[in-house]
């Protein structure tokens, strides 16, 4: 039987050589690549070829996240799965809009870890069932689909009259509209807004 072939992408040394050799004693998984940069991720699949990119949703670089979507695209044959310390409804959502294969807590038990990436290899999903349940659990968007917008392009940057002219609204309006969604989050400004909304997973 051929080894499922895995990259592995996480930013502290430590954690990261720990995973490649609890993934090594294992006779049918073999780590191909290593990686601690998000933005390394693309050149080493593409130069190994792995079958399970195995990736810390927190990397420098880019956010493993970003970097499951470029893999998507670019080499789709390649599996993803997402290892995460929080267990956020959102980030759950935005891994799904990724098209990543699984969903883990880095805590997981070694042999939890090792069962993920066989079953994502053979063409399965494995999501955590703690996280499975705060997603299907989290509340609906409080926010209308314009100001879900206005709160998307605030969240890229974009200032009151960026926004105006993306939307075709007058500067005024999207204050207006602004004001509204840090009312309706509860949130204390604009920033603590995008927070609420993103940790929701009311805005990708």
């Amino acid at each position: 039987m051929l080894a499922v072939k895995i990259l592995l992408a996480e930013d502290v040394h430590m954690i990261r050589g720990a995973l490649v050799a609890l993934l090594e004693l294992e006779p049918d998984l073999h780590v191909v690549a290593s990686v601690h940069r998000g933005d390394l991720i693309l050149k080493a699949a593409l130069e190994t070829r792995p079958d399970v990119a195995v990736i810390d949703i927190d990397l420098p670089g880019i956010d493993g996240l970003t970097a499951a979507a470029e893999l998507h695209v670019q080499l789709p044959e390649c599996r993803t799965l997402i290892l995460t310390s929080l267990g956020r409804p959102g980030t759950l959502r935005r891994a799904m809009a990724a098209r990543v294969s699984g969903f883990l807590f880095k805590d997981s038990p070694p042999d939890r870890l090792a069962h993920a990436v066989r079953t994502v290899a053979a063409g399965g999903r494995v999501v955590d069932p703690e996280l499975a349940l705060s997603a299907w659990e989290a509340p609906e968007t409080p926010l209308s689909p314009r100001e879900t917008q206005v709160l998307r392009l605030a969240a890229r940057g974009a200032e009151a009259e960026e926004i105006a002219g993306a939307l075709f609204l007058t500067k005024g309006t999207v204050r207006n509209y602004l004001t509204a969604i840090v009312d309706k989050l509860n949130a204390r400004n604009r920033i603590d807004a995008i927070r609420i909304a993103e940790e929701a997973g009311w805005i990708p």
